[in-house]
C-alpha cells in the first residue's frame, strides 16, 4: 500500500527489500526518532532539562505575536482562526476545523509548522486507509531477520489529517491514544511521538452522505472547534496578488523553534487559575449537562482551563481572568454537546451558560 503521509520534504522511505532505516527516515522527515518500550511502560524522559524551563511572561506573549504575525503573513483576514492556532498549539491541544474544500485548511498547518521550524505531515484520510497507515507499522528487514518500525505519518510535531471524517471509525481512533497520551502503541511496543505534537484536523460538511460521523470519544479529544470560513472581497483580491506567483507558503521562514514551544507551553501550565475562576468553569460545564443529552465532560472542562491559560498568556498576564474563559468556551465547549435534535445547538446552549451562569 501506497503511503498517504505527504510531508514537507520529499522523501522517498521505501527500501529495496521492503525495510526501512527508522532513525535515518525519521531523521530525513525533521521528526524526532521514535522511542520504543515494551510491555507499556514510559520511555526515559528528554535529557535536555532546559526544554521545560518555563519562559516569561513577557517573553512567551512576544513568542505568540510573532507566530500570529508570521502565520498572517500567508492567511490573510483570519486573525481569530490564527489566535486560535497558535492558542491550541500552547495548550498542549488538538484542533478539528469544519469547513468547505479550498479555504487554507492546509496551509494554515503548514504557516504554523513552518514558523516554529517543526516536522509537518499530512494523512489523506479516505475509506481504505487503514489505522497502521497513520500510526506505523513493522515491516520484515531480509537483512536482519528482523522487524524493523517504519512510522507513520503521525510521528511529526504538526499533523494534518484532511477529511478525517472521510474515513471509517476503525481508522478515525487510530489517533485516539496519540492524541490524549502523545504515544503510539503497536505490537505491544509503545513509541513517544514529537513534542510539541499537534494534530489539525479536517472535515467536510458539504457531502454529509459520503462521509462518516465522528465518534464521541473522538470529538471530545479535540480541544477546540473552529471554521476559517469564506475571505470577503477585498481579501480573496489580496489573496489573488499574493499567490500570481510562488506560493506564499513557500517564504515563511521560522519566527521560534521547538523548544521555545515547549517552554512557552510550561509558561502557560505556570499561569494561575484562582479558584472562583475553576468554579465558574465547572458551572458553565454542569450547565450544559442540564441543558444537553451529553453535556461538556471534565476534559472538556480542563480544555477550557489550558486555553483560557493560553489566553492570558496572549494577553501578557500570569493570570486568568473571567473574560479568557468567556473568549475561548464556544471554541472549546460547543463541539462537544450533543441533544436530541443535533449538535447544531450546542453553540446556542453555550452562549446561553455565559448569559445565566453569574461570574463570583
Amino acid at each position: 500500500m501506497s503511503d498517504p503521509a505527504e510531508t514537507t520534504d520529499s522523501t522517498d522511505t521505501s527500501d529495496s527489500d521492503g525495510s526501512a532505516d527508522v532513525a535515518e527516515t525519521v531523521r530525513m522527515t525533521g521528526a524526532e526518532e521514535p522511542t520504543g518500550v515494551a510491555g507499556g511502560s514510559e520511555p526515559p524522559p528528554s535529557a535536555d532539562l532546559t526544554d521545560q524551563v518555563p519562559l516569561d511572561i513577557d517573553a512567551a506573549s512576544d513568542l505568540v505575536d510573532r507566530l500570529v504575525e508570521n502565520v498572517e503573513a500567508v492567511i490573510v483576514g483570519k486573525h481569530d482562526a490564527v489566535e486560535h492556532v497558535v492558542i491550541t498549539l500552547l495548550a498542549r491541544g488538538h484542533l478539528l476545523v469544519e469547513d468547505v474544500p479550498g479555504v487554507g485548511k492546509t496551509t494554515l498547518a503548514k504557516a504554523v509548522a513552518r514558523s516554529v521550524d517543526a516536522s509537518f505531515k499530512r494523512v489523506q484520510f479516505t475509506p481504505d486507509l487503514l489505522p497502521s497507515d497513520v500510526t506505523g507499522v513493522n515491516v520484515f528487514n531480509q537483512r536482519t531477520d528482523e522487524f524493523d518500525f517504519r512510522p507513520g505519518p503521525v510521528f511529526a510535531n504538526v499533523v494534518l489529517g484532511d477529511e478525517i471524517n472521510r474515513a471509517p471509525p476503525k481508522t478515525q481512533s487510530a489517533l485516539l491514544e496519540a492524541m490524549e497520551e502523545g504515544q503510539v502503541t503497536t505490537d505491544g511496543v509503545t513509541r513517544r511521538l514529537p513534542n510539541p505534537f499537534c494534530v489539525i484536523a479536517t472535515q467536510n460538511d458539504v457531502e454529509p452522505g459520503r462521509t462518516y460521523e465522528l465518534p464521541v470519544a473522538e470529538i471530545d479529544r479535540f480541544t477546540k472547534k473552529i471554521r476559517l470560513g469564506y475571505p470577503d472581497v477585498r481579501e480573496e483580491a489580496s489573496i489573488l496578488g499574493r499567490t500570481a506567483g510562488d506560493h506564499p507558503i513557500d517564504a515563511v521562514e521560522p519566527v521560534a523553534t521547538v523548544k521555545d514551544v515547549r517552554r512557552a507551553r510550561a509558561t502557560v501550565a505556570d499561569v494561575d487559575v484562582s479558584e472562583p475562576v475553576r468554579t465558574y468553569v465547572a458551572r458553565l460545564a454542569e450547565h450544559t449537562r442540564r441543558e444537553a443529552t451529553l453535556g461538556v465532560s471534565p476534559r472538556g472542562s480542563l480544555a477550557l482551563v489550558r486555553t483560557a491559560q493560553a489566553r492570558a498568556v496572549l494577553d501578557g498576564r500570569g493570570y486568568v481572568i473571567p473574560d479568557d474563559v468567556q473568549t475561548e468556551a464556544r471554541t472549546v465547549l460547543a463541539h462537544r454537546i450533543r441533544t436530541d435534535s443535533g449538535a447544531a445547538e450546542g453553540d446556542e446552549i453555550v452562549s446561553e451558560a455565559l448569559d445565566r451562569v453569574p461570574v463570583e
